[in-house]
């Protein structure tokens, strides 16, 4: 049975993609962030390719994440950020994969659980520079640093990185980020004073890692970037850098009907049409991915031409007004591709929504089914 929405993933796009990222930063060390399921993509799938095209790093935000890509088979170095006192420590730490640490009583845990598994727990610590999120304060971080060195004298961590999160990289000319850079070296400074090896420092996410080389230290951390997405107007088309998108969505036309000039279309009748015309319904909507914000706005690739939904993105459907296009039964629609193939974007949609590139291809729901193309491997 064919799929009623399809994610098509170009594994070669990715893989193409880590290798110009990894170019474009000098021989850094390159930590490919695969959180959110690899932003809609696939999370095991991707991280393979990430890895086989010579990604260093694998970074996911929560533990579960990191389990999963172990039990598919991913090797290399993984690192899980976000996490509770009360999360899957033990199990992590038994599988060789790093966290992050943002404060003393998620150090106390994580010691607990490597103590419990007799390993030794590799640590990032986390360390808040200004985005007031997750991390330590720089107040805060002499009285972790304490307790780290405690337990590495103890033998149940090892600290090996430090870490942090902009604020402003998607505006690289805001002040803040002089700012950030400077507390991240001050943090730098105290933990390797305090005698820890820092094998990694990472703070470049996708929009520093392409447009800010003063933020790349010895690793950066690009997340959206790789998957061909740009991660800010202000940084650049994906497309200025070589990127390729990774993301096709695409769904058939599951019925073609004629209605007379003045039809209300959909729910609540937003759409009208203004002449007789033919109408196409697309089995996809917001249950998928589709935002139902992007009502009378997203833009579809259909019979060669680009059209807008017509009216509201209903749960498990939406409509085009096709005219008088040339279209069959099961035609495939591109909702976002490539634009070098004359494809909407992803940044297409998230402008029709109102939102940013990010949430549109996190949003991807799980029934789409994810078909993965030009495997090298």
């Amino acid at each position: 049975m064919s799929a009623h929405v399809t994610a098509r993933i170009d594994l070669g796009a990715l893989a193409h993609n880590v290798r110009v990222l990894k170019e474009r930063t000098g021989g850094r060390k390159l930590m490919v962030v695969v959180k959110a399921d690899a932003y809609g993509h696939g999370l095991v799938k991707c991280g393979q390719a990430a890895v086989n095209a010579g990604a260093d790093y694998l970074g996911v935000a929560l533990l579960e994440e990191a389990v999963a890509l172990r039990e598919g088979n991913v090797p290399g170095p993984i690192l899980a950020w976000l996490n509770t006192p009360n999360d899957r420590f033990a199990e992590c730490i038994a599988r060789e994969i790093d966290l992050g640490v943002n404060s003393v009583a998620t150090l106390k845990a994580i010691s607990n659980a490597a103590y419990s598994v007799d390993r030794v727990a590799r640590i990032h610590v986390k360390v808040d520079t200004g985005l007031n999120r997750n991390g330590v304060t720089l107040a805060d971080l002499p009285d972790l640093i304490v307790a780290l060195s405690k337990a590495e004298a103890e033998g149940t961590v090892k600290v090996v990185g430090v870490m942090s999160h902009f604020a402003y990289a998607d505006e690289p000319s805001n002040s803040t980020i002089a700012d950030q850079i400077a507390e991240f070296k001050t943090a730098v400074d105290l933990l390797e004073a305090a005698n820890f090896e820092l094998e990694v420092k990472h703070l470049a996410n996708s929009a520093a890692t392409l447009a800010l080389p003063d933020t790349y230290f010895n690793m950066v951390r690009p997340g959206v970037a790789a998957y061909g997405v740009s991660p800010g107007e202000e940084v650049g088309m994906a497309k200025d850098f070589d990127l390729k998108p990774v993301m096709t969505l695409c769904a058939p036309i599951v019925l073609l009907k004629k209605v007379p000039a003045g039809s209300g279309v959909s729910y609540a009748h937003q759409y009208h049409t203004t002449t007789e015309t033919t109408l196409a319904l697309i089995s996809a909507g917001y249950a998928d991915g589709v935002p139902r914000s992007a009502s009378n706005l997203g833009p579809v690739l259909v019979g060669g031409e680009i059209r807008k939904v017509a009216g509201r993105v209903c749960m498990d459907q939406f409509v085009l007004d096709v005219g008088d296009l040339s279209v069959q039964l099961g035609d495939e629609v591109i909702l976002f591709g490539d634009p070098e193939r004359g494809e909407p974007s992803v940044e297409d949609w998230a402008a029709a929504a109102g939102t940013i590139s990010y949430e549109i291809i996190t949003r991807i729901g799980p029934r789409v089914h994810r078909e993965f193309i030009n495997n090298s491997w």
